[in-house]
């Protein structure tokens, strides 16, 4: 037995490894799709919301996520004093893995407010969604809340992480404004080319990696390896069929294949499967994730057409992919997997579709609601926006006194 708790103990933590280094991939996918001037604020902003995300974690969001209370919120395991442990293996190794899962969610915004938010806002914005916001979701699908205690299933995170990561992203978006130049006189999108696509084919290949640990890693035990196997194959199969699914629906609308689309439609697939990656065949998976990658160009399409500036995708790759793959779970999901009933296509009638709808009506209007209520707070005291002048210059230089590539001459041509 003390063998099998400390196998498990072995993979949970090797999983919160991988978890981590999600945070590398992020940090390079909206470096490469932003532009030279604002590398150095993307990749601080990564490293921060991390940081601080996790002390944050640590001193009252585990508790508020995972401690005893009632069906809203946690209130018991503070600073992890005689903190409630819900897995099977130490509560320390449970912990890291929910505070890389957490430090995932706070790190989804950046990319959507990329190019003209306050360092500053942004580090009081992550303490905030760390410590309540996302805590508080999080009690209510896996601390044994009112979702929970309704049938809601999220096996890996497209609600708790992604649904709040990408809601949150498009309030800040839409209330920062888009950046200089983005849309003309006519209202009309321009393109602000990102500098450097091969950093964020490499972000891209660094976050599916890591999905190895998201995902299959939420299952918290080795067992016999059956379970791990299954996840690990939904997980890519998903992936596989985002990308090319993004790459055929962009190349019909814009009539080349994009290598930007087709980079966020894997990204898309994955977070599509996240919610239904052990409830769901792989041919499920493959229907999924495909459908995730025509999800993302639409979204993206969708946002130039009604003037938000999200310059790396954030809430089409994670907010309207958080959604699509928690109502999946609805569709497709199977009770002989695990699920408290069969989804649709299996014969379970609406009953699971239903409380999966239910779940993403509560958190988008949770998220929505509770950070634009942050972000005002925000804008009123310490500002959300950098002047016009530090826009212009660039961020790294306006924020941080230094250039990503000091040997280069950035010109303002706006």
């Amino acid at each position: 037995m003390d063998f099998a708790v400390g196998l498990d103990t072995v993979w949970v933590l090797f999983a919160s490894f991988l978890v981590f280094f999600m945070q590398a991939g992020f940090g390079m996918v909206e470096a490469g799709f932003i532009r030279a001037k604002n590398a150095c604020n993307i990749l601080m902003k990564n490293f921060l919301d991390f940081a601080v995300g996790c002390i944050f974690f640590f001193l009252v969001g585990y508790a508020f996520m995972f401690g005893k209370g009632n069906g809203l919120i946690g209130l018991s395991g503070f600073a992890l004093g005689s903190a409630p442990n819900p897995s099977g293996v130490p509560v320390y190794a449970f912990w890291l893995f929910q505070a890389c899962f957490c430090g995932a969610a706070a790190t989804i915004v950046a990319g959507g407010m990329a190019e003209r938010m306050k360092f500053r806002a942004y580090l009081a914005y992550t303490a905030v969604v760390s410590a309540v916001v996302y805590p508080v979701i999080g009690h209510w699908i896996w601390g044994g809340g009112w979702l929970a205690g309704l049938g809601f299933a999220d096996f890996a995170g497209s609600t708790v992480v992604h649904l709040t990561g990408g809601s949150i992203a498009l309030v800040g978006t839409v209330m920062l404004g888009p950046r200089i130049g983005k849309f003309g006189p006519d209202k009309k999108p321009r393109a602000l080319p990102c500098h450097n696509i091969p950093l964020a084919a490499l972000g891209v290949f660094l976050l599916w990696f890591g999905w190895f640990g998201f995902n299959p890693g939420s299952t918290l035990s080795v067992g016999n390896g059956s379970a791990i196997a299954r996840v690990a194959l939904t997980t890519n199969v998903a992936a596989c069929a985002g990308a090319i699914g993004a790459m055929i629906t962009a190349w019909a609308f814009f009539g080349k294949p994009d290598p930007s689309m087709t980079m966020n439609g894997a990204l898309a697939g994955l977070v599509a499967i996240t919610a239904p990656c052990a409830f769901v065949a792989p041919w499920a998976a493959l229907i999924i994730g495909a459908a995730g990658g025509v999800v993302v160009v639409v979204g993206v399409v969708l946002l130039d057409k009604i003037g938000v500036d999200d310059p790396v995708g954030a809430f089409p790759v994670h907010g309207m992919n958080g959604i699509w793959g928690t109502l999946a779970v609805g569709l497709f999901g199977q009770k002989a997997l695990g699920l408290a009933g069969d989804g649709l296509l299996y014969g379970g009638g609406f009953a699971q579709l239903g409380v999966q709808a239910l779940g993403v009506l509560a958190v988008g209007a949770f998220s929505v609601g509770a950070m634009t209520v942050v972000f005002y707070g925000i804008k009123k005291t310490v500002g959300l926006r950098v002047g016009r002048k530090d826009e212009l210059r660039g961020l790294d230089i306006g924020e941080h006194g230094m250039e990503s590539y000091a040997d280069f001459q950035v010109f303002v041509t706006q």
